[in-house]
């Protein structure tokens, strides 16, 4: 199994027929580990694959676009989430993270790899996206 960054293809496409809402609906992140296959062609949430552990809820956590985001940079739109913490969790090899819609159908919007297994014990377990501006970072390329 493999997780692959990138934003999700059915998220693109529904970009276009108003699906998401930015301003009322509830987007979340989930956390997965090494069972996990997730990337582009991922449209929803799914629990398999999902870590478990202590301080960590199936589904994961409730994320929101940051402050000043989407914006635009020549022909690319980037968008930039909250930072996200799982307060004194235990989690163990955990590879990546599902961004998706709860308030549609858990519609999938984007995937990140974390490249390599992270772990929390008995402490915080904390989720800092990269600046959008910069590689890793996810952006929608419109050139």
């Amino acid at each position: 199994m493999a997780i692959t960054q990138g934003v999700c293809t059915s998220f693109l496409s529904e970009l276009f027929t108003g699906v998401h809402d930015f301003s009322a609906d509830t987007f979340k992140v989930a956390l997965y580990g090494s069972s996990a296959s997730l990337g582009r062609s991922t449209t929803a949430y799914t629990a398999t694959g999902e870590i478990s552990g202590t301080g960590y809820t199936a589904a994961g956590a409730t994320v929101a676009v940051a402050a000043g985001y989407p914006t635009t940079s020549g022909t690319q739109v980037l968008v930039d989430w909250d930072d996200v913490t799982w307060a004194s969790s235990t989690l163990t090899g955990v590879m990546g993270a599902l961004i998706y819609n709860s308030s549609k159908a858990n519609r999938a919007v984007a995937v990140y790899s974390f490249g390599a297994g992270v772990n929390s014990q008995s402490g915080a377990f904390d989720i800092a996206w990269p600046d959008p501006s910069i590689s890793p970072a996810l952006r929608l390329n419109a050139g």
